[in-house]
């Protein structure tokens, strides 16, 4: 049996370019910036690109996490590039985790999560 975790990697973003990169930039309502190659910038090309950013929220106490957005980059070359970052809008009381997914078309899945 394939062990699906396996398939996302995680890093910190501060040494590696394509871990995604929450940031909570308020509170109420909860306003969210996740993008990546923040520290390190990522390639933008028709060769290496990201090609998607999702963010779920798992609430404290709850079996499953719910989807806040994805945000798809589809321009990667020189008529008009899309930078991986994007923002989410979100309204909660309850304290849980944030949990953000990327992907490289060359590197896959990646991964990263911070405590609201």
């Amino acid at each position: 049996m394939v062990d699906y975790n396996e398939l996302f990697q995680s890093a910190d973003w501060k040494k590696e370019k394509h871990a995604p990169v929450i940031e909570v930039k308020s509170r109420d309502p909860v306003l969210v910036e996740v993008s990546v190659g923040k520290e390190i910038e990522h390639p933008n090309t028709v060769e290496h690109h990201i090609r998607w950013i999702q963010l779920l929220f798992h609430p404290e106490g709850e079996k499953f996490p719910v989807e806040i957005g994805k945000i798809e980059f589809n321009s990667h070359g020189e008529a008009g590039q899309t930078e991986p970052k994007g923002f989410f809008s979100i309204k909660t009381n309850k304290p849980g985790t944030l949990i953000a997914f990327s992907f490289c078309n060359i590197h896959g899945f990646w991964r990263n999560d911070q405590p609201l």
